[in-house]
């Protein structure tokens, strides 16, 4: 979580998607948007560090093969960075990007599931309770299924 501190906070993730896609031949192009919650924190001395949601919107191109779509996508990343020290806490939202890769394959008609792997960048703050310019950076593999209508 900060770039000057070993504190790197870590936990589940769960979120919706939503987006859109046209093709063009075996060419896809999209926008998807996504909100998260997380339990990413860590505690480090007095300190706890903690990323309690994010979300992205971003675009999307690809190549599909058959059923099965290879995507690059990249875009604006946003969450909240939270500390909290000897009773006190302090949150920021901050704005960053993000970048990444997958594959969608279609199950059916009007399904698919797809795995990304995806850096977000969240940017620094500065935290008057740490007294450091505190950000997050980390990288997740997410799998998801979608439903298209």
């Amino acid at each position: 979580m900060v770039a000057n501190n070993p504190t790197k906070p870590s936990g589940f993730v769960g979120g919706i998607q939503a987006g859109y896609n046209w093709q063009n031949g075996p060419w896809v192009f999209g926008l998807e948007g996504d909100i998260q919650a997380t339990g990413a924190e860590e505690t480090f001395a007095p300190w706890k560090f903690s990323n309690p949601w994010f979300g992205t919107v971003r675009g999307r191109a690809g190549y599909a093969l058959n059923n099965i779509l290879f995507f690059g996508t990249g875009g604006l990343a946003f969450g909240e960075l939270r500390a909290t020290t000897f009773g006190l806490t302090e949150s920021h939202t901050n704005a960053g990007w993000t970048l990444g890769a997958g594959a969608e394959v279609g199950l059916a008609p009007n399904w698919s599931a797809k795995i990304e792997y995806l850096y977000v960048d969240l940017a620094n703050s500065n935290f008057v309770i740490t007294g450091a310019s505190n950000g997050y950076r980390f990288g997740l593999i997410r799998a998801g299924v979608n439903w298209r209508f």
